[in-house]
């Protein structure tokens, strides 16, 4: 009877440990997730002036909307150590104004053909798309640390340990939801 108990001790224990384990791992998988974001995010906000360098001259009538994307700029650089919900607020502004600024520039032909501008749009899409990859990567990994925080008889664990669940990072707005249009063709 005692060898009984101490085995399902045992077994307890070590089913314990394992789901400790699953937590933690969960845990640094959302940490990774939301580094790719942060990176991705701070490449779009790093081509930005570049971009409003090249655009100003072309576009010097344009002022308010130069400005909403320099404000909005400004904005996720103070986001910068802010929730994912904060963070995905800001970040919707930003591609919200981006997206007017394209808009805008459809007017101006001779800024559609400048090579600047050009390579600009296609570096665009090309962090937008990555982070649209790292978005995804990022809420999957916060789904799976989430169920696991909340499923018994893990959320005993969690609970015992203080792990909690993490917050999807997602754009405020459905329209921001799309990747901004930067086809100029």
């Amino acid at each position: 009877m005692e060898w009984v108990i101490l085995i399902l001790v045992v077994a307890v224990l070590g089913y314990a440990i394992y789901v400790y384990n699953n937590l933690i791992r969960n845990r640094q998988l959302v940490e990774e997730g939301w580094s790719g974001i942060d990176v991705q995010l701070k490449r779009r906000a790093d081509l930005i002036p570049n971009m409003l360098e090249t655009v100003k001259g072309y576009m010097a009538h344009e002022r308010e909307t130069l400005q909403a994307v320099t404000d909005a700029r400004a904005a996720v650089q103070a986001a910068q150590n802010a929730s994912p919900g904060e963070r995905g607020q800001a970040e919707g502004l930003l591609s919200g104004a981006l997206g007017r600024l394209f808009a805008v520039a459809e007017a101006y032909p001779d800024l559609k053909a400048n090579t600047n501008f050009l390579e600009f749009q296609t570096a665009l899409q090309t962090v937008e798309d990555e982070i649209q990859l790292s978005r995804r990567y990022y809420n999957g990994a916060v789904r799976n640390l989430n169920i696991a925080v909340e499923s018994f008889p893990s959320n005993i664990v969690a609970n015992a340990f203080k792990f909690e669940k993490a917050e999807y990072f997602e754009l405020e707005n459905e329209a921001d939801r799309a990747v901004p249009q930067v086809k100029f063709q």
